[in-house]
């Protein structure tokens, strides 16, 4: 696999097409097009492309910003080929964002992702070793892909801090083969599910705790749910977007992801500074 950073509108033109396959979008609204992409490498943006053989297979889109008065880069698409996923091509692709940014003299990147996806999480906090300390409500325009349609657009923010010493040790450990199941002992559980059929459904939250450690859990399976059960998806959305939009902002951070499949759901893991 070649992994390296994009240059020339040929090469945007194939980004551009992936764009499109991956996401299946019906709109060009929800594409980031040839000249944003191009542009955005000319002042200090990343795209970083994976090609098997002559193939692109992957991409990862990173544009320059401010965070907190601090540059850093935005890494605001990570897109795989279908027949390419679970392969660890998406691992192998931020490893690179990272060292390249790295390389520039940059400590953070940082995006955005759907907190009700628990293989997202799974990938952003056990194995990147990622934090999360904000929850934007509606943070884009209703998609027109299937993947992401039919519920409110809510988003962490994922932060990456490339020298931190958690990163370093996450990364270690997976490139050992162990994206690492952390202690969950003396945690209170915010929320609580029951079974309803094929999926698991919120069975209600409470919102006064004042633990120092927390855990919030999520479904598996939620791409899915939004195809087949829209009214429990937007439930879930509803929930869970009571949930940080509480403990959030009383200090409370994402610190980590407990991924359960023989439960089929997933735990987050909430500290207090």
């Amino acid at each position: 696999m070649e992994l390296r950073a994009l240059t020339t509108a040929d090469e945007f033109r194939r980004v551009f097409a992936l764009e499109q396959e991956i996401w299946g979008y019906e709109s060009i609204e929800d594409s980031v097009p040839v000249t944003m992409l191009l542009v955005s490498a000319r002042i200090g943006g990343l795209v970083t492309g994976a090609f098997d053989g002559g193939r692109m297979v992957g991409f990862a889109y990173a544009l320059p910003g401010l965070r907190d008065g601090k540059p850093f880069q935005w890494s605001h698409m990570l897109g795989v080929v279908r027949d390419y996923r679970n392969t660890g091509l998406g691992w192998q692709i931020k490893l690179e964002q990272r060292r390249l940014v790295m390389a520039s003299g940059l400590d953070l990147i940082a995006w955005t992702y759907d907190p009700l996806q628990a293989l997202n999480a799974h990938f952003n906090f056990a194995k990147l070793g990622t934090t999360a300390r904000e929850y934007h409500l509606d943070a884009y325009p209703e998609s027109t892909s299937d993947l992401h349609r039919g519920t409110p657009t809510d988003r962490l923010i994922a932060e990456w801090w490339l020298r931190s010493d958690r990163v370093v040790e996450r990364l270690d450990g997976v490139a050992r083969g162990d994206a690492g199941r952390r202690d969950e002992n003396d945690v209170r559980p915010v929320n609580r599910v029951r079974e309803d059929g094929e999926w698991l459904a919120p069975g209600g939250h409470e919102l006064s705790l004042d633990a120092a450690r927390l855990a919030v859990t999520i479904p598996v399976g939620f791409t899915e749910m939004q195809q087949r059960s829209l009214p429990l998806a937007r439930a879930w959305r509803a929930a869970t977007r009571e949930i940080f939009t509480t403990y959030l902002p009383r200090g409370y951070r994402v610190v980590d992801f407990v991924l359960d499949r023989v439960n089929r759901c997933g735990r987050y893991l909430l500290t207090r500074p």
